[in-house]
């Protein structure tokens, strides 16, 4: 958890967002996806999140999904999950793990904690569990130093906002828009507002996702959040290249359009 910590921390003292880019594990194979997610790092992104595929995926929208299909009909594990976000450790960005609730109970809740801090992982996005059903997951990243992200949405209710925000140990996440992942030509309008609700909560930072696809969308964001995620449009990126040399070089680019957006955003606060 240090590590992000230390990352958002950083960026407040620059008076910047930071970029966090989004790649789900094994495609378009898990050595494939480990070089993509190193090339978002070079292209700017100060935080990744690695997604752990999953067959059942309520949030997720159909590019996202798409690619995670594929990553399970590869054979993708939790262990291979978990080495990835080892791979994002090592290049000095701070590495967070995107998984539903079922695969960590599944695997192990402590197990999972231990094995992705053995590793220099930072923490862990879970979409689909509430606080007040996360006893042994507060314990267990409590227990192994990680960091917990829990999700607020423009339908949370003040106490609900409350609630989570002082369940998250990392930073809390914002859903821009109602409904499945997905790049979308406008960020939701309801974003600004929830970020302020949440800040009225917590003193801790405020990261928006879900809809973000352009240089100009980051920009806005990074305006008024503290950290600005981007995933369909960098699994689209992958999905678009066959070549999976190209794949990466387009990642990398886009990372770099992004970053160049939350830097501009930035300076708007």
């Amino acid at each position: 958890m240090n590590r992000l910590q230390d990352v958002l921390k950083n960026a407040r003292a620059e008076n910047r967002a930071v970029l966090i880019g989004y790649l789900p594990a094994g495609y378009p194979s898990v050595e494939g996806s480990i070089d993509a997610m190193r090339a978002m790092v070079e292209g700017g992104c100060d935080i990744i999140e690695v997604g752990l595929p999953y067959s059942d995926p309520a949030m997720d929208g159909p590019v996202i999904q798409a690619a995670a299909d594929q990553a399970l009909a590869h054979g993708v594990s939790t262990p291979d999950v978990i080495r990835a976000a080892g791979a994002v450790a090592d290049t000095g960005a701070a590495a967070l793990i995107m998984s539903y609730w079922n695969p960590i109970e599944h695997y192990g809740v402590d197990r999972f904690a231990a094995e992705l801090a053995a590793v220099g992982g930072s923490g862990v996005i879970t979409p689909d569990l509430i606080p007040e059903e996360a006893g042994p997951w507060i314990a267990a990243t409590d227990a192994h130093d990680l960091g917990r992200v829990f999700l607020v949405a423009p339908s949370s209710s003040a106490e609900r906002i409350a609630l989570t925000a002082e369940a998250c140990t990392g930073f809390v996440y914002a859903g821009a828009v109602m409904g499945v992942t997905g790049a979308r030509e406008q960020v939701g309008h309801a974003a600004q507002e929830l970020v302020a609700r949440t800040k009225e909560a917590t003193g801790q930072a405020v990261c928006v996702g879900l809809g973000v696809s352009t240089g100009e969308q980051a920009a806005e964001i990074a305006g008024y959040a503290d950290g600005v995620i981007v995933g369909s449009a960098f699994v689209r990126r992958l999905l678009d290249n066959r070549d999976p040399r190209k794949g990466v070089d387009a990642v990398r680019e886009l990372a770099a359009e992004l970053a160049d957006g939350v830097r501009r955003g930035s300076k708007a606060r």
